[in-house]
């Protein structure tokens, strides 16, 4: 459906991006959500999702170690991989 396929209705208005500018969302009284904040300058870069096929007896090894499984699985990666690392604003030194 495209905008223009929706019949103007004086009780459903068209609304902009304006009108929904710190909007909080609720159910039954409770906040369950808020609109998407953008990043701020000064944060982090974010990382990249990327998909790999890892064996599943390796993965249940790093799901063994508990939560925080995927953080070490990435620090041992930075570790094995040749060459510089890029400077990493997240990791305190």
């Amino acid at each position: 459906m495209q905008d223009e396929d929706i019949v103007y209705d004086e009780d459903s208005p068209f609304t902009t991006a304006a009108d929904w500018e710190g909007a909080i969302m609720k159910r039954g009284g409770v906040v369950i959500g808020t609109t998407p904040r953008r990043r701020g300058p000064g944060k982090k870069p974010p990382k990249v999702k990327v998909q790999l096929r890892i064996p599943p007896d390796l993965v249940s090894r790093w799901k063994a170690t508990g939560p925080g499984w995927q953080t070490r699985m990435v620090e041992a990666l930075q570790q094995a991989t040749p060459g510089e690392p890029a400077s990493n604003p997240s990791r305190a030194a």
